[in-house]
């Protein structure tokens, strides 16, 4: 794992350019191909229902990763609270003028794709915390006056998806937002205060949920006390888990997927799908891949020489982990059924150029790495 050592500031395109870590980006590819059989195989064997759209949305948004890449990290930092506001303007749109689908609102129509604002905004709200705290002391981090700019950074986002309703979406970015705050160093007795508040507020919380939300808790809790209704999905899931066996049943062979027992199987469920055709073997074999990225992605932010790109690195690797863990562990029956996608596998526009929007800036602060970065961030050495 080798890491190209430019130390001047000031980079040409072309040792940019090869400075990219190139391993890297073959994972990347590695785990979209992944997506592409899966999603050839869901559509019993047709390209142009998914799996055609995924390689090109691949494609486009490698093209812009790349180009991500190459710009400067300090212009990233500098235009970080823009891109924020930019994103956040676009969840108001959603909530005046968006798409509604499956009983939510979270679409912007664009024509030849639908945009999910909510996707960017996670990747926006890791790249203004990274700029913030970035910018502070650590006695002033460790200050409860200066964590009240951070908090207002992700709680406006997190109500605003609440409103569409994505529960799962606003949570991810709460759960990133807090991990950066840790990383960040703000006091320990911050989290425990947010702790017992979140447990003193679960009662009306709970109150304030949709029916579905709380059918979904309750069938997590009991899959069985609603087989054909809410626990349809994660029985459907586990049967079609078991069935694959060690080995799987080969590909295109999957039969609750191939029979439409599996619901959802092009997106939320594909890595059922995938473990049923390739068996316990391919499910371990991809969650190694998705392994050995978020290892790279920490060893890129510990060579990160200024703090904005480590937080910002971090930031980006635990939002990715945390795509992982809620989608394998919902369709294993280990969480509740939220709308959360596998990264580069599941069928979504939004949610792929999302992912690799993020692993762009990644990638930036990776070629970077040796760059000074001023503490205020506003000076281009």
């Amino acid at each position: 794992m080798a890491f190209r050592n430019y130390s001047r500031d000031n980079l040409t395109l072309p040792e940019k350019f090869f400075s990219i870590s190139w391993p890297f980006i073959g994972l990347l590819v590695v785990v979209a191909g992944i997506g592409f059989i899966s999603l050839y195989s869901a559509a019993g064997g047709k390209i142009e229902t998914w799996a055609g759209a995924h390689a090109v949305r691949f494609a486009v948004g490698l093209c812009g990763l790349l180009v991500v890449a190459l710009i400067d990290i300090r212009l990233w930092l500098r235009i970080a609270y823009v891109f924020y506001g930019l994103c956040l303007a676009m969840l108001v749109f959603v909530e005046l003028k968006g798409h509604i689908g499956m009983g939510a609102q979270r679409w912007i129509d664009l024509g030849f794709m639908r945009l999910q604002p909510s996707e960017i905004v996670k990747v926006s709200v890791v790249l203004a915390l990274a700029r913030f705290f970035h910018g502070l002391t650590p006695d002033e981090i460790r200050n409860p006056l200066f964590l009240l700019p951070p908090l207002l950074i992700v709680l406006l986002p997190v109500g605003l998806v609440v409103i569409q309703p994505d529960l799962g979406t606003a949570l991810m970015i709460l759960m990133v937002a807090g991990a950066m705050f840790f990383i960040a160093g703000v006091s320990y007795w911050v989290f425990a205060a947010v702790l017992v508040g979140g447990i003193a507020v679960v009662p009306i919380a709970w109150n304030l949920l949709h029916d579905y939300q709380k059918k979904r808790v309750m069938t997590f809790l009991d899959p069985e006390s609603d087989p054909l209704g809410a626990g349809y999905h994660i029985i459907q899931s586990k049967i079609a888990l078991g069935s694959g066996g060690v080995s799987g049943k080969g590909f295109l062979q999957g039969t609750q997927s191939s029979l439409n027992f599996l619901p959802e199987k092009e997106t939320d469920f594909i890595f059922t799908l995938f473990t049923e055709e390739w068996g316990l073997i391919g499910g371990l074999g991809l969650m190694g891949l998705f392994v050995a990225i978020i290892v790279y992605g920490y060893f890129i932010a510990f060579n990160c020489q200024n703090q904005f790109g480590r937080l910002l690195v971090t930031g980006i690797i635990i939002n990715f982990s945390l795509y992982i863990f809620i989608n394998i562990g919902m369709v294993m029956g280990l969480l509740p059924v939220v709308g959360v996608p596998l990264p580069m596998i599941s069928h979504g526009g939004s949610s792929m150029l999302s992912v690799l929007f993020g692993f762009g800036l990644l990638m930036s602060a990776h070629v970077h790495r040796h760059v000074k970065v001023t503490r205020r961030g506003m000076d281009m050495v």
